[in-house]
């Protein structure tokens, strides 16, 4: 599931999406809010520049909805449905859990861009 080569390997890890070598990031933190987008400009392994083209990242923003609306439902039904909160206890829940989650979300959101476009190349890998 993880193994080197797949997308979701280099999507959760944050690595390279070309050779997944190394991080794109230049702190592997995302909770060091200072450097949550500071990424490397080119993989120092195979050379991928990252910003693939000005703005390449702004397309991220719609992953990034995507999975903010996902943990909002996600955190609906367990704080309403299983655990049985009432619905201002609920809302409290899906903002708490989109603050925490947020820069998760946010490197989540570039990884799963970025991985929309680059893919693996095992040539590349064993350099």
């Amino acid at each position: 599931m993880l193994k080197k080569g797949s997308k979701l390997n280099s999507i959760l890890t944050g690595t390279c999406p070309r050779c997944q070598e190394e991080s794109m990031y230049v702190d592997k933190n995302p909770y060091n809010i200072k450097n949550i987008y500071k990424m490397h400009d080119n993989c120092s392994h195979c050379g991928l520049h990252y910003q693939i083209e000005p703005s390449f990242f702004y397309g991220a923003m719609y992953v990034s909805y995507g999975l903010t609306v996902g943990i909002g439902i996600a955190a609906f039904i367990i704080s309403k449905v299983i655990i049985g909160l009432k619905l201002n206890q609920s809302m409290i829940t899906i903002i708490l859990a989109l603050v925490v989650l947020m820069p998760i979300t946010a490197r989540l959101s570039r990884n799963i861009y970025i991985n929309m476009f680059v893919s693996y190349n095992k040539d590349v890998a064993k350099k």
